[in-house]
């Protein structure tokens, strides 16, 4: 598991993994455009049965420009996860920059209907050096 998911937080025995690749085919550097596409495994180890209801990313570029970006579910869902199970997703970030970072978190609720939040880890969006 960690071979494949570089970046990793549990909070309240939910788990975030995330692994991060940059994308050239989608990157235009020459019109300032870097693409990084990132893939997301929930991973419920509590006792009880959540589901997760919002989103909110702080994405840094390289400039320190930081942009909040807060919505309703992951990619048009809003999985429910039973004790053990979990949820996969894969989503996109341009930046007009060529370096960056993503964290942030989601808000969950238990079965009672609670909220609380869970730690989406900090990881950094690195293009490769290339010569021209």
């Amino acid at each position: 598991m960690k071979e494949l998911f570089q970046h990793a937080a549990t909070t309240d025995g939910i788990t975030v993994r995330v692994a991060v690749n940059f994308l050239p085919e989608q990157s235009q550097p020459e019109a300032d455009k870097w693409f990084w596409v990132y893939h997301i495994r929930l991973e419920n180890g509590s006792h009880e049965s959540v589901q997760l209801k919002t989103r909110h990313w702080r994405i840094t570029d390289a400039r320190g420009t930081v942009a909040h970006v807060d919505g309703e579910g992951v990619v048009g869902e809003q999985p429910l996860l039973a004790p053990g199970a979990s949820h996969d997703y894969v989503s996109g970030c341009p930046l007009e920059t060529p370096f960056g970072s993503m964290e942030g978190f989601y808000t969950f609720h238990r079965e009672d209907g609670s909220p609380f939040e869970v730690r989406i880890p900090f990881f950094p969006l690195a293009a490769p050096a290339t010569a021209n």
